[in-house]
Parts: structure tokens; C-alpha cells; sequence
């Protein structure tokens, strides 16, 4: 199976699990899997690819389910459930790259097989790590900003892909800008970041294109679902 087809099927997977995440429990799993993927999406970004032609990493495949995420709650619930989501996501970033240093720091017995590993996974630039850490905060906060901004505006149902792709695909320009700027100005040529930029944008968009469909359905499953028996039993809104 070639790139290309992996890539469809992971970001099926991806924006499917965020579905089903809201499907289980609500708002509490939305919120969870929110930080699932921003830490997957921290540890896949050390997985370099080609895909449709451009350069590309892993952690862009998921990296768009989070948005999707965000727009749940903005649709589903309000803002501030929106912005509890992307606080925890950026707890739980933090707290998995202060943790994953760490343990690199320990001195690794003979016996040990995977330090070196470790090493090239977990051993970020500081300055990326802080580039993806702004760069999350700030788009994520933006798109639930506008989110919200257009839903007073456009409040029907039939405004729904508006407000879904209106939101993401400006706040995916913002992260891709930010990241790009913060982690590589000043060591590259200025034309290899605009190229960056422009590659990581339309690996982004190309993921929230296909996310439209999976809001729509959340209302399907919004009207059928039942809570869990270890799911939370407060009503929600």
C-alpha cells in the first residue's frame, strides 16, 4: 500500500476515533482524545514521508482530528467547553515533552536496548518543541475564537460547513505560520520556510476537507446516543 493510501486511511481513523470519541462520551471524551492526539501528533512528527508528491510528517495525519475536536464542542456544547479542551490538550503536551526529557536523562544500564532509541524520538530541538507548543495554543484558541464568531452569525444547521471549514482552515494557516516561523526563522533561507508553510497548509487543509462529512453526523449520533455506565451521568447541555 502506498503513501497515499495510508494516509486516507489514518485520517479516516483518526477523525473517525474523534467521532466516535463523542459518540461514547460526549464532551469529556472529545476533551480526552484531544490530548491523546497532541501527543501522538508529537511523536509522529518525527516520521518524515512523502506524500502527493511533498514532504511531509506524521504528525500533520492527526494532527487535524484535533481541530475537529474543537469544532465538536463549539457545536455541540460552547465555547468554554471548546477552550477547557484545547487548556488540556496543551497541559498534557507539556506534560508528555517535560516527562519525555527526563527519562532520557536517566543513566541507562548494560542491559538496556532502547536508550538510543529514545534518543531520536523524544530528543527534540528546544526550539521546536516551543514552535509547536505556541503554535497549538495560538490557532487552537483562534479557531475556537472564530468558531464561535460565526455561529452567532450563521446559527442554522445549513451553515455547519461554514462554520467547520471557515474556522479550521484559517487556524490551520495560522498553526502552520507560527510553527514554521518560530522554529525555523533565521537557520533556513526565508524562501525554504515559505515552502514549509505552503506544504504543511495543504496537508492540513486536504485533512479538514475530509472532516466536514464526520461533523455533519455528529448530529445523527448527537440524537441516538446513550451514556455509558462509567461515563459521567451529569445532563449536558
Amino acid at each position: 500500500m502506498n503513501n497515499e493510501l495510508l494516509f486516507v486511511a489514518m485520517t479516516g481513523f483518526g477523525l473517525g476515533g474523534t467521532l466516535l470519541a463523542f459518540a461514547l462520551g460526549g464532551k469529556d471524551w472529545i476533551k480526552a482524545i484531544i490530548g491523546v492526539n497532541i501527543i501522538l501528533a508529537n511523536i509522529f512528527v518525527t516520521k518524515q514521508m512523502n506524500l502527493f508528491g511533498i514532504a511531509a510528517t506524521g504528525g500533520n495525519i492527526l494532527y487535524g482530528s484535533i481541530f475537529l475536536a474543537t469544532d465538536l464542542l463549539c457545536e455541540h456544547y460552547d465555547k468554554k467547553e471548546a477552550r477547557d479542551g484545547v487548556m488540556m490538550g496543551f497541559f498534557f503536551a507539556l506534560f508528555f515533552l517535560v516527562v519525555s526529557q527526563l527519562i532520557l536523562v536517566f543513566i541507562p544500564n548494560k542491559w538496556d536496548t532502547v536508550q538510543e532509541s529514545m534518543k531520536h524520538i523524544f530528543g527534540f530541538v528546544p526550539r521546536i518543541i516551543f514552535a509547536s507548543l505556541v503554535a497549538y495554543l495560538v490557532s487552537q484558541l483562534h479557531d475556537v475564537w472564530m468558531y464561535h464568531k460565526i455561529k452567532i452569525f450563521k446559527p442554522a444547521k445549513k451553515w455547519l460547513w461554514l462554520r467547520n471549514n471557515g474556522s479550521t482552515w484559517l487556524s490551520q494557516l495560522i498553526d502552520s505560520v507560527v510553527f514554521s516561523l518560530v522554529a525555523f526563522w533565521g537557520t533556513m533561507p526565508f524562501s525554504v520556510v515559505l515552502q514549509i508553510i505552503f506544504t504543511t497548509y495543504v496537508l492540513k487543509i486536504i485533512v479538514a476537507a475530509c472532516d466536514t462529512p464526520f461533523i455533519y453526523l455528529s448530529y445523527a449520533i448527537k440524537g441516538r446516543r446513550k451514556p455509558l455506565l462509567f461515563t459521567a451521568t451529569s445532563p449536558e447541555k
